[in-house]
């Protein structure tokens, strides 16, 4: 069975994170144990909050070097909701500049839109060729966030795979997901959007050990 570990870091989401996890067939492990999350197939960082206080967290328990190291020796991450937005350069919040892990160029910032947070199900439209999407790109998934990433600037050359970019819409469109290499991330909550997101998971699972 394909192991994961769920970064625990002291953000709030996990238990419901390990459990849809589960049920799309992992082998799920809560820890923030440095020799588990590097070993284990695949680690999933659920973030919940303000930017800044994620990004503090998450480097109390050097989670910020974990992530690091596996991604650069090609071993898979799943970002979810602030977990996602933290591996870009920076987070804009209430006027705090917080420096992110910077996996990705760009910065998170507002949503330009008369109602916030953005929060319930909306639509997406997956990238071509999407693995993540796989069989679920008409459905619907659960949203709720006021920042995110409104461009994407990373610039890949060949050999190395174009990133498939998935967005959504609110006040303007916004990346709603990312497969980029061993780095995946989700503005969503695929563990709260129901049968789509568990199928969501699983797609992503079933790239862990190709």
């Amino acid at each position: 069975m394909t192991s994961v570990v769920v970064f625990d870091y002291g953000t709030g989401n996990v238990h419901s994170a390990v459990k849809a996890l589960e049920l799309a067939g992992a082998e799920v492990t809560l820890t923030s144990d440095r020799r588990q999350a590097l070993e284990a197939d695949g680690l999933v960082v659920p973030g919940v909050g303000a930017f800044s206080a994620v990004m503090a967290a998450l480097k109390a328990v050097h989670g910020d070097e974990i992530i690091d190291r596996r991604i650069a020796g090609g071993r898979p991450v799943l970002g979810i909701c602030v977990g996602m937005q933290i591996m870009f350069e920076h987070g804009v919040e209430r006027g705090v500049d917080t420096e992110g892990l910077g996996e990705w160029p760009g910065t998170v910032t507002q949503l330009p839109a008369p109602v916030l947070p953005h929060m319930g199900w909306d639509t997406v439209t997956p990238g071509e060729g999407s693995t993540l999407f796989r069989g679920i790109e008409q459905e619907r998934f659960y949203f709720v966030h006021s920042y995110a990433a409104q461009e994407w600037t990373l610039d890949v050359m060949p050999p190395f795979p174009k990133p498939i970019l998935t967005w959504s819409e609110h006040g303007q469109p916004f990346l709603a997901a990312i497969e980029n290499g061993p780095l995946t991330a989700t503005q969503f909550h695929p563990e709260k959007s129901g049968e789509a997101g568990i199928r969501l998971l699983h797609n992503w699972l079933g790239t862990l050990k190709n």
